[in-house]
C-alpha cells in the first residue's frame, strides 16, 4: 500500500520512532538545534562585520565616498560597483540570480570582473580579484585588499 510516496510499513516505523522519543529526548534535540542555530548566527555576524569593515577600508583606500554603505545589504553591492569605477546600472546584475540554472554563474562572472577592477584600483594585479569568488579564500583576500600594503 503506497501512501504519500511511503509504504504503510515505513509510515508506521516513523510514527513508532517519534512516539518512542521521550520528552527529555525531544528537549535534548531542541537544545542541540538551538545551539547549532546560535553558532551559525554568531559565525554569520562575525563574517558580516568583518566583510563590512574590510569593504569600508577598501572604500577609504580608494577614496570612494559613502563607505558606510558597506553595512547595508544590496547597498554594499552598489559600493562595490563604485569602488570598481563601473556605471551605476551594473547594480542590475543582481537580477541575474533570478535566472534559473545559469544566473548564479553569470553573477559570479560579473562579480569576478568587479573584483578584478577593484584589485587594479588598489595597485594589485587584477587576477587577485578573481580569487574573491573562491569560498574561504575570499575572506583572506578581502583582508589583504583592505589592510595589505
Amino acid at each position: 500500500i503506497i501512501k504519500g510516496g511511503e509504504t504503510l510499513a515505513e509510515e508506521f516505523m516513523i510514527n513508532d520512532f517519534v512516539m518512542a522519543l521521550s520528552t527529555g529526548d525531544m528537549a535534548a534535540i531542541l537544545t542541540a538545534l538551538t545551539a547549532m542555530a546560535l553558532v551559525f548566527l554568531i559565525i554569520f555576524l562575525a563574517v558580516y562585520i568583518y566583510g563590512a569593515l574590510a569593504l569600508m577600508a577598501i572604500a577609504k583606500k580608494t577614496k570612494t565616498p559613502n563607505g558606510w554603505l558597506a553595512w547595508i545589504p544590496i547597498a554594499n553591492v552598489f559600493l562595490i560597483i563604485q569602488i570598481a569605477k563601473q556605471p551605476w546600472w551594473h547594480i542590475f546584475a543582481l537580477l541575474l540570480y533570478f535566472i534559473p540554472a545559469v544566473g548564479g554563474l553569470a553573477f559570479l562572472v560579473v562579480s569576478a570582473f568587479w573584483w578584478w577592477k577593484i584589485a587594479e584600483s588598489i595597485k594589485r594585479e587584477g587576477w587577485q580579484g578573481i580569487l574573491m569568488v573562491i569560498p574561504i579564500v575570499n575572506l583572506i583576500m578581502l583582508g589583504v585588499f583592505a589592510w595589505g600594503k
